[in-house]
C-alpha cells in the first residue's frame, strides 16, 4: 500500500509538471483515480513541501475549484544536452526554470573512449558546484546523438559503457537516477510538452545540428519504430554528391545540409577568396565558425545567407518525402539551426513547392521552434519527469 501511495503521488507530480496547474477534479480525471484519493495525495504532497495552492480558478458559473501547482524549489532536475562536439548542462526547478548557469564544455564523442568517464566527472563536479542538496535532485536526464536504446541504456554509436549500461555507470557514480535518450527524440519531447507540437496528434520535429535528426510524434506520442531507431532523417539517401557519410554510406541527406557541412563550405569559400564580412580563422573549430556564420546570416551577410539557404533547400527535399509518407499536421525546425529558422523556412518551402504534391504539402504547416537551442535541455529535463512513475520519493 505504501509503494502504491508513492506511485500515485509521483503521478500527481508528473501531471502538475507538464500541465503547470490543475484542480483535484482535473487530476482525478487524468490519473483515473477517485476524487477523495487524489485529494488525499495532494494534501500529503503539500505537507511534504512539494505542492502549493495557487488560489481559485476563474469563475465559469459554478463554485470555483482550488488550483494546485508544484513548489518550484521542492525538487530539481539536472538536464544534460550533448552533441558530437560539446555538452551543455543546467539545473532546473519544477517550473523548468534554470537555477544555475548553463555550463558548456568541449567533449568530442567520435573515437573518444574516455568520453563517458569524462562526462560523469563533469556531472559530479557540476552538482557539487551547484550547492543544491543531492536529496532534492530527483534525477539526471541526458540527450545524446547516436543510436540510443533508452530502455537498455545503450548508445550503439558513442559512449561505450562496457558491461554496464550508460545510466547504470553514471548512476553508480552519482547515486542518482539517470535516464538517456536520443537527442532528437528529446527535442521532439520538448516540443510535444512545451512547444509548437503541444496538444497535436501528428508532428515532425527536425533537429538541425551536426547531423539532421528527426523526432516523430504520432497519435500524440513519440514514435520510435520497431527497434527504437525511427527518425534517422540524416541518412535518407537523397544526395547525389557521393560524399561519404559518418555512417559509412554515401548519398545521405546530412552530407549536404548539416551544420558541419555549412561550416566546411564557409571555410572553403573564405579560403577560396570569397568576399564576405564573416570574420573567422580557417583553423577555427566548427562551433566557432557556425557562431560567426549564424550571426552573419542574421545581419544579412550574403555568403552566410546562401549557405543556410542551400542547406534549407536540401532539407526541404527531405521534408517532401516525410510529408508524402507521414502527412503530418506540422513540421517544426528546431535545434541549433533554428537560430536562422526564417532563412531555412524560405528555402525549404521553395523545395516543397518543387518536390511535394500540393494537396499534401498544403495540409502541413512549416514552423520554427520557439524553444530554439534550449529545446535539448528542456527535453532532457522532461525525460526525467516522464519517468517519474518509476522514481520513488524518499
Amino acid at each position: 500500500m505504501k509503494d502504491k501511495n508513492k506511485e500515485l503521488k509521483n503521478r500527481v507530480l508528473k501531471q502538475l509538471y507538464f500541465r503547470q496547474s490543475m484542480s483535484h477534479a482535473d487530476l482525478s480525471a487524468l490519473i483515473n483515480k477517485s476524487l477523495p484519493i487524489v485529494s488525499r495525495a495532494v494534501s500529503e504532497l503539500i505537507e511534504e513541501g512539494l505542492v502549493v495552492e495557487q488560489g481559485y480558478a476563474p469563475s465559469s458559473g459554478g463554485r470555483r475549484p482550488l488550483i494546485y501547482s508544484l513548489r518550484p524549489d521542492g525538487m530539481f532536475v539536472l538536464s544534460v544536452a550533448m552533441d558530437q562536439l560539446s555538452t551543455q548542462m543546467v539545473m532546473v526547478d519544477m517550473l523548468n526554470r534554470p537555477v544555475t548557469d548553463t555550463e558548456t564544455f568541449d567533449l568530442e564523442l567520435p573515437r573518444n573512449s574516455p568520453a563517458l568517464s569524462t562526462l560523469t566527472d563533469r556531472i559530479k563536479a557540476f552538482i557539487k558546484k551547484s550547492g543544491i542538496q543531492k536529496e532534492k535532485i530527483i534525477g539526471v536526464g541526458i540527450g545524446m546523438p547516436g543510436f540510443v536504446d533508452p530502455q537498455k541504456g545503450i548508445n550503439y554509436t558513442f559512449l561505450d559503457a562496457g558491461e554496464s549500461s550508460i545510466p547504470g555507470y553514471i548512476s553508480n557514480a552519482l547515486d542518482l537516477p539517470v535516464y538517456i535518450d536520443n537527442d532528437s527524440s528529446l527535442v521532439a519531447l520538448a516540443e510535444l510538452k512545451f512547444g509548437a507540437a503541444k496538444s497535436l496528434e501528428n508532428a515532425m520535429v527536425v533537429n538541425m545540428g551536426w547531423g539532421i535528426g528527426l523526432g516523430m510524434i504520432v497519435n500524440g506520442e513519440l514514435f520510435r519504430g520497431h527497434s527504437g531507431f525511427a527518425g534517422e532523417f540524416s541518412h535518407i539517401p537523397i544526395s547525389e554528391n557521393g560524399a561519404l557519410c559518418g555512417c559509412g554510406k554515401r548519398g545521405c541527406l546530412e552530407t549536404e545540409c548539416s551544420l558541419l557541412v555549412v561550416a566546411r563550405k564557409a571555410r572553403e569559400e573564405i579560403t577560396g577568396g570569397r568576399v564576405s564580412n564573416l570574420q573567422f580563422s580557417v583553423n577555427d573549430p566548427p562551433e566557432k565558425i557556425i557562431e560567426v556564420v549564424t550571426e552573419g546570416a542574421r545581419k544579412g551577410d550574403q555568403l552566410a545567407v546562401e549557405l543556410f539557404s542551400d542547406a534549407g533547400y536540401v532539407i526541404g527535399k527531405g521534408l517532401a518525402i516525410l510529408i508524402h509518407i507521414m502527412n503530418p499536421e506540422v513540421i517544426i525546425l528546431s535545434g541549433k539551426g533554428a537560430a536562422v529558422g526564417r532563412i531555412l523556412l524560405a528555402s525549404a518551402q521553395q523545395a516543397l513547392h518543387k518536390y511535394a504534391i500540393p494537396r499534401l504539402a498544403g495540409a502541413t504547416s512549416l514552423e520554427v521552434s520557439e524553444l530554439g537551442p534550449n529545446a535539448g535541455l528542456i527535453g532532457a529535463a522532461a525525460l526525467v519527469i516522464d519517468n517519474f512513475d518509476k522514481i520513488r520519493l524518499s
